[in-house]
């Protein structure tokens, strides 16, 4: 990627690094920051998972130190607001909030955006939003974002977490009326081209996979850089947990910082 660099240790050094943490407003927005101690490179802003409806900072507190470390970069947890209560946009205005804060304190080439599950899909609009504003950021790192509200895949089973009919009930909570402004899903973009670069991860069981590789094709298709990974034997929700998921993203970074093709 030329011209940025989200430095981040080794991840096989990565347990010998001392994670510090806060909380934060920003705006009006809820926030906790995790910074390696003794040296850090770049910003990612998360946005934890929770199907719209659930979760919290606290919730995700060692998902974010643990990210802190593997990364070697800052992490600005968001704690937005949720579904039902608040539906779209209120979410994505709350992280746009957030990446604003941090771009300036950082510049928009040392943050990337990413999420899990339901904040995946949340990070992936933010950083089309922000290619609408006529900028870019690092990139943005995506784990498992559902990403159709009609769940109309051949990857969504009966018996798998999250099912179907849970995942549709979650995204009505989310769309509430369907009158909000802004991307609901990346899905609604009908030109990608120009937003960040994009790393994408699933795991093989997982029932958003198909989402996962349609989105990355689309983004291919529309010439942004992409790289996906599908984890074998890996199910939804694999990030709650230390693992390879979390290793990936630490490599992901790893990547970024030292590749040469993005652009």
């Amino acid at each position: 990627m030329r011209g940025r660099h989200l430095g981040r240790p080794a991840v096989s050094d990565a347990l010998s690094v001392t994670v510090s943490w806060g909380s934060l407003v920003i705006g009006e927005v809820p926030a906790r920051l995790y910074r390696p101690v003794e040296s850090w490179q770049g910003w990612l802003v998360w946005v934890h998972g929770g199907s719209w409806t659930r979760g919290s900072v606290a919730g995700w507190h060692e998902v974010c130190a643990d990210l802190a470390r593997l990364t070697g970069s800052t992490v600005v947890s968001v704690d937005y607001r949720l579904a039902p209560l608040h539906p779209h946009p209120a979410a994505l205005e709350d992280v746009l909030a957030v990446l604003e804060w941090v771009a300036v304190q950082a510049g928009d080439d040392q943050v990337a955006v990413g999420g899990d599950s339901a904040g995946g899909t949340i990070a992936g609009c933010a950083a089309l939003a922000w290619r609408d504003q006529g900028r870019q950021l690092a990139a943005q790192v995506l784990a498992y974002p559902p990403m159709d509200p009609e769940c109309r895949a051949s990857s969504y089973k009966p018996s798998v977490f999250p099912t179907r009919e849970d995942l549709m009930t979650s995204w009505r909570a989310y769309l509430g009326s369907g009158d909000g402004a802004g991307y609901s899903t990346p899905f609604q973009a009908d030109d990608l081209s120009g937003t960040a670069p994009a790393w994408l991860v699933v795991g093989e069981h997982d029932p958003v996979r198909d989402d996962v590789e349609e989105y990355a094709m689309r983004l291919l298709s529309d010439g942004v850089a992409v790289r996906l990974e599908v984890l074998p034997g890996v199910p939804h929700g694999a990030i709650l947990a230390p693992g390879p998921m979390r290793d990936w993203i630490g490599s992901a970074f790893l990547e970024l910082s030292s590749s040469k093709e993005m652009s």
